[in-house]
């Protein structure tokens, strides 16, 4: 959310101009300020460019290829795919990662 704001705010500093803008200025700098903080999302951007680096590009899982063609079938695309809006469970359960990067969990936001 805090980028949406900070877009919003300063939208209106364009739009509006100083020194009208100093209020949504405070309101902005004021919202950002009282956020918890957490780099989750870039520490597990680091992780995945690492990791995209040591294995190269890898190969989507079998299951996950759309299979367009009869042949894509016969080998194998889109078999045991579990659609998770009717398999909730299929998110956790299902692999989504290549074989070589089973188990990594990039996104670990702090207390959760």
């Amino acid at each position: 959310m805090g980028i949406v704001v900070a877009a919003a705010v300063a939208q209106a500093v364009q739009f509006v101009g100083l020194p009208e803008a100093q209020i949504n200025l405070a309101h902005g700098t004021t919202f950002l300020a009282t956020r918890p903080k957490d780099n989750a999302s870039y520490t597990a951007l680091l992780e995945a460019l690492s990791d995209a680096r040591a294995e190269g590009n890898l190969g989507v899982p079998l299951h996950l290829r759309n299979a367009v063609t009869s042949m894509m079938r016969d080998l194998g695309y889109g078999k045991g795919y579990r659609y998770v809006h009717d398999d909730p469970q299929a998110q956790r359960e299902q692999d989504h990662l290549p074989e070589a990067l089973k188990g990594r969990k990039y996104y670990k936001p702090k207390g959760k």
